[in-house]
């Protein structure tokens, strides 16, 4: 059996927990990052900057599978727009070069492209018209990847939590005032299930199945962050506060992962309870 090669562009945290479920699978597995030194054995690393035009040297000699999953680090749009976009554009121009033949690319956006504020359900084919400078950049750049010439598919994921992304956790901890209503509904995967999900639809890719254009991930149970915050400060033993800080949160939409879960993928974590108290117990 040929081993199968990937690259992760934008190898942080969500791209090195995909690159080793995709080693463990017999992989050859690319983490391109800008330092790439902090990544695990298991990951070749590949240290280039996505803003810039220029073909890093150790860019492999053969891609079968581009995995796009850069962090901006902050909301600002025309950092959105070097990252996502120009960037994604510069390594597609990589692969043309090297005359690779991508078999496919899975590029990682997120739900903050919804516009829907009222609790609606939303699905992959739901408008997607969030009209924030950064969820521009982000739709943009779903269209470069979906308008490549290769097959591509987008993947929406909700809010991404886990191992070292414990904030919420820590804003419960100082007493976080959160309404009750109306219902400010929230969408969270954890990230192993981020990269659980990433991993299975490139398995799919390689068995040569039909991808969706767009799939979204996001756990089996949208809710309320007045339900999630509740929950967690039970279980902290502490207590939300009437003057604690005030949640800021303005956006409202429950997400569902029916297409994806179609496919086969079933989060190992299906809702926050599950997810947090994994957290908690470390």
């Amino acid at each position: 059996m040929v081993m199968k090669q990937v690259v992760i562009a934008g190898c942080g945290d969500v791209g090195t927990a995909l690159g080793l479920q995709l080693h463990a699978r017999g992989w050859q597995v690319y983490g391109l990052r800008r330092d790439p030194t902090s990544l695990p054995a298991e990951i070749t690393p590949v240290a280039a900057d996505l803003t810039q035009p220029e073909k890093p040297p150790g860019w492999p000699t053969k891609v079968d599978y581009l995995v796009y999953c850069p962090a901006a680090g902050k909301r600002d749009a025309e950092v959105y727009q070097r990252l996502y976009v120009e960037g994604l554009e510069h390594v597609l121009g990589w692969i043309k070069d090297s005359r690779q033949r991508l078999q496919h690319l899975l590029q990682v956006s997120s739900t903050a492209v919804y516009a829907q504020s009222q609790g609606e359900w939303v699905t992959e084919n739901s408008r997607a018209e969030a009209d924030t400078p950064t969820a521009v950049q982000l739709l943009a750049a779903e269209d470069v990847a979906l308008r490549s010439g290769v097959p591509a598919s987008v993947v929406r994921l909700g809010g991404i939590y886990g191992p070292g992304r414990n904030r919420l956790i820590g804003q419960v901890r100082e007493g976080l005032q959160v309404p009750a209503e109306p219902p400010q509904y929230t969408n969270r995967i954890h990230r192993d299930d981020a990269a659980g999900l990433l991993a299975h639809l490139l398995a799919l890719a390689e068995q040569r199945e039909l991808l969706a254009p767009c799939y979204l991930g996001v756990d089996d149970e949208p809710a309320s962050l007045f339900e999630v915050t509740g929950w967690l400060a039970e279980q902290l033993g502490t207590s939300l506060q009437p003057d604690g800080a005030r949640s800021t949160r303005s956006g409202s939409k429950r997400c569902s992962n029916e297409l994806a879960r179609d496919t086969g993928w079933q989060p190992r974590y299906p809702s926050y309870r599950e997810g947090y108290a994994e957290l908690l117990k470390g």
